[in-house]
């Protein structure tokens, strides 16, 4: 968290700069009537915002996630907790009180876990239930990041039989299971596999904004690994733009949330034009967690209005008004998805 606050850790290009959408100078509707409502995995959310999967396993995030939480519950949007591998092998009171914390402060809101798809080989079902049974999660999420691990000094590079493992807690647990990459997208490709094995949600995850590489890398050179930081520092812009990574996915499966460089209500307008359902956020909530709930409840407001805006002169009096709304797609992504058909 502290390298994400304070250390170059951006990388560009998510797409949505390539998304335009068309205005519509005749709306038709009264703003005030706009609905920002979605019904996601069974349950409604009053908007189509998450606040990404950050953070948990130390005490020093116990009031962030906290603040995040009181947010999410107040504003009725989703909320995901960082990796809760750590509560589930250590001992540890104050590390379980990071993620416990979420249910405690926020009772009714949609919260998600998350567990690394390496740890679900590892682990029966009876051991991922108690991921969920720790926040009384609404679902998992099951993140992927190897290219993450790959640079990681202490990385697990072992990426055999995720899919499998996959396949086998999506059939029976006891919450739907999402799954989400970590800042490097999901092509059509592997969203099929991922819908052929019964998951619920694919958040794409895209290249766009932090590079979970380039923190690596700065982690290296703290730890004395030299070539795990030359390899996190030639990888940091890697990946699928998020917006292309969008499309490929929302051709695959019909419950996608869109996140890796999305900012604003209009970013998550465009993503949901594309075929998304939501637009997920993590950094930019970081710092006003650090301030409390009530600057994280202002930023999501502010979210909303920017995107109950982007309805309103695209004629969308709904979210799946807002799927239907046309766009123009240009530049680089445009380029991107063009050239994408003949390799899958």
């Amino acid at each position: 968290m502290r390298i994400v606050q304070d250390q170059d850790v951006k990388t560009s290009g998510a797409g949505f700069e390539d998304v335009q959408l068309v205005h519509e100078a005749l709306p038709e509707l009264h703003y005030e009537a706009i609905d920002t409502s979605i019904e996601f995995l069974r349950h409604e959310l009053s908007a189509p915002i998450f606040i990404e999967s950050m953070t948990g396993g130390h005490h020093n995030t116990t009031e962030i996630n906290r603040a995040l939480a009181c947010a999410a519950g107040e504003t009725g949007i989703a909320m995901g907790l960082g990796s809760q591998r750590a509560g589930l092998e250590l001992d540890d009171d104050s590390v379980l009180e990071s993620y416990t914390v979420v249910r405690d402060a926020a009772p009714d809101a949609f919260i998600y876990g998350n567990l690394g798809a390496a740890q679900l080989r590892e682990y029966d079902l009876e051991v991922v239930e108690g991921a969920v049974e720790m926040v009384e999660a609404d679902a998992l999420a099951v993140h992927l990041n190897f290219l993450q691990e790959a640079i990681q000094p202490e990385g697990d590079v072992d990426g055999r039989n995720c899919l499998a493992a996959i396949d086998r807690v999506a059939a029976d647990l006891s919450v739907p299971v999402i799954v989400k990459e970590t800042g490097n997208g999901i092509s059509g490709k592997t969203a099929r596999k991922l819908a052929e094995a019964g998951v619920d949600a694919i958040d794409v995850a895209g290249k766009g904004d932090t590079t979970w590489s380039g923190i690596e890398a700065y982690r290296a050179a703290a730890a004395n690994a030299p070539r795990q930081k030359k390899v996190g520092t030639l990888f940091r812009a890697w990946g699928i733009p998020t917006a292309a990574s969008t499309i490929e996915c929302v051709a695959e499966h019909d419950c996608v949330i869109a996140s890796g460089g999305v900012r604003t209500g209009l970013d998550v307008a465009k993503a949901i034009a594309l075929g998304a359902l939501a637009g997920g956020l993590a950094k930019p909530f970081l710092k006003p967690a650090t301030d409390g709930p009530d600057a994280v409840i202002e930023r999501i407001e502010d979210l909303i209005a920017e995107l109950q805006t982007a309805m309103f002169v695209t004629g969308s009096e709904s979210i799946r008004d807002l799927q239907r709304a046309e766009y123009v797609l240009q530049g680089d992504t445009r380029e991107y998805i063009a050239q994408r058909p003949s390799r899958e």
